[in-house]
């Protein structure tokens, strides 16, 4: 008999490529419809704290890829010019607060081309026009030569502030200015040349497409729907920001008390600070749209840790599940982790040098020990050295013992965290979420994934089930005979079993052809029964339902 839909724990499970579901293609952008508050909650689920950027940031993105949307579907005139101000981005904060992971994020989840520059590249190498071109240029590549796509893309430039001219130089201070003014025109409008004369390699290609068709084209990419987004840390801005709040104290212009708060200083940042601090402000008009974000303390950096999303903790499990060895933290060392972190003042990148340093000496023995799985304890941090020499068989099973203990608690604490985030969870649509919450935490402890990938595959096997039960039924039974159901929590349990137990659908198929199909026969020849509901115990027990059912029919 074909193994019943009885949990068991396999060693790998057929995965698909579901990410992107809901991202933007150049050939299917028009369809694209994005909800700020979607973009939120899915910005929740990796960022902590931050919320006035994250609603910002949102905001305008979802607007600007909506509005393009739009003009591609016709609803707008593509030459309109009513109320068509790029919506340019100016993030500011200091180091290690997620600026660029935010971005980066919302690039993803969108599906568009993302190009990241650093301006002091810029700055450094006094190159006023090539570098800034060659952004939009990489943009290209980064859309696999797709150019409509391309000019859909972000362009996301860090360190702004560095090319703020110095208040402090006399003269003109030409390349820093110089970099601020080749950048008004891509910000706004313009065509980028992707075949630019100071490169070589670009005037090969077209010598070569030249003479192989005979035709001089020239390659152009518009910039009018590349969003920028610029960034920086802007240290010493504050001085200029309470120097003014404090010059509009005199006469009728004088500020609330609430307006003088200095630890809201950067909250009140103003176009008028920006130019003092050394900005164009025609540079200036192209940001109107400005979020701040706020500094991590060591509570913060915590919860960074204990997010289940967390790259730092994402990618260690990585790093030891290649050795075989499956890890998990308790929440004392995640503490000890974002004290050590807080102390260096580098915001969330503390956080990578405190892991590893911690992590390094186990990472370099357990590999070599009969080790499959280890809880990372307070103090296995702090007696690291004590643990390791006396790491015998019996311990190794204590740890063991120990890990299983922490993945009951993680698991519930997962599904806590699931449940919280359902405005993103795209299963919620059909109305499963609390029902596979265990599901889903499942699978992201099997495999080395965030929350939304884990949401991803398991929507992705109800999808599956959804659109090919029909076929799988009409393979086993005579279309017209009889027809079987499910009870909703038989249905769980046959997502269960294709996501641990089985690794396709014709599995699964077999399962119900070899166990069902003779007796479910035979009871609807007998008593021209149609319907036949299996419930989750039906499924498990398979011989015990159909002796059930056979027994109903010797007491007709």
């Amino acid at each position: 008999m074909a193994p019943a839909f009885a949990t068991k724990e396999p060693e790998a499970v057929a995965r698909g490529n579901k990410e992107g579901i809901s991202s933007i293609r150049s050939d299917d952008f028009t369809d694209f419809f994005f909800k700020p508050e979607e973009f939120i909650s899915y910005l929740d689920q990796f960022i902590v704290k931050q919320d006035k950027a994250k609603a910002v940031l949102s905001t305008k993105l979802a607007t600007h890829f909506n509005r393009i949307a739009m003009e591609r579907r016709g609803a707008l005139s593509h030459a309109s010019s009513i109320g068509r101000i790029k919506n340019n981005i100016l993030l500011i904060g200091p180091t290690g607060v997620g600026k660029t992971y935010m971005v980066k994020l919302l690039a993803e989840r969108l599906g568009v081309p993302f190009v990241k520059g650093d301006a002091t590249k810029f700055s450094e190498t006094g190159y006023v026009g090539g570098d800034v071109e060659d952004l939009v240029r990489e943009l290209v590549r980064e859309a696999d030569n797709d150019i409509s796509n391309a000019e859909c893309g972000i362009i996301y430039i860090d360190e702004i502030d560095k090319i703020a001219s110095s208040r402090n130089h006399r003269g003109a201070d030409i390349s820093r200015t110089g970099v601020q003014r080749a950048l008004l025109k891509p910000m706004e409008e313009t065509d980028v040349d992707l075949q630019p004369p100071h490169d070589p390699l670009s005037m090969m290609e077209a010598l070569a497409e030249y003479q192989k068709t005979g035709i001089r084209e020239k390659k152009i990419i518009n910039t009018r729907n590349i969003l920028f987004i610029v960034s920086g840390a802007f240290n010493g801005i504050e001085d200029l920001i309470l120097k003014r709040l404090k010059h509009d104290q005199i006469g009728f212009n004088a500020v609330s008390k609430n307006k003088m708060d200095e630890s809201n200083l950067m909250d009140q940042i103003s176009s008028e600070d920006l130019i003092e601090f050394g900005f164009e402000s025609e540079f200036i008009g192209r940001l109107p749209v400005r979020a701040v974000l706020e500094p991590l303390l060591q509570e913060d950096l915590f919860f960074i840790l204990k997010n289940p999303n967390n790259p730092v903790l994402l990618g260690k499990k990585a790093d030891f599940r290649s050795y075989g060895i499956n890890i998990l933290f308790e929440d004392e060392v995640l503490k000890y982790l974002a004290s050590i972190a807080a102390s260096e003042k580098t915001g969330a990148r503390g956080l990578v040098n405190a892991v590893e340093n911690a992590l390094i000496p186990y990472e370099r023995i357990l590999p070599s020990l009969n080790v499959k799985k280890f809880p990372f304890t307070l103090d296995a941090i702090k007696n690291c050295e004590h643990i390791l020499e006396s790491m015998d068989q019996e311990e190794i099973l204590k740890y063991e013992a120990k890990y299983e203990e922490l993945k009951f608690t993680h698991l519930s604490v997962m599904e806590e965290f699931i449940s919280d985030k359902t405005c993103d969870m795209e299963l919620d649509r059909y109305g499963l979420l609390s029902s596979f919450s265990n599901i889903i935490a499942r699978h992201y402890f099997k495999h080395i994934e965030t929350v939304h990938d884990a949401v991803s595959e398991v929507q992705y096997a109800f999808m599956m089930f959804d659109r090919d039960f029909q076929k799988i039924k009409d393979h086993v039974f005579d279309p017209g005979s009889f027809e079987m159901k499910f009870s909703y929590d038989a249905l769980v349990h046959i997502i269960d079993s294709y996501l641990f137990d089985f690794n396709l659908y014709t599995d699964i198929k077999e399962a119900l052809e070899e166990n069902f199909y003779p007796g479910l026969i035979l009871v609807h020849e007998r008593t021209g029964e149609k319907i036949f509901k299996l419930s989750k115990e039906d499924l498990k027990n398979p011989e015990l339902y159909i002796s059930r059912m056979l027994k109903d029919l010797k007491n007709l």
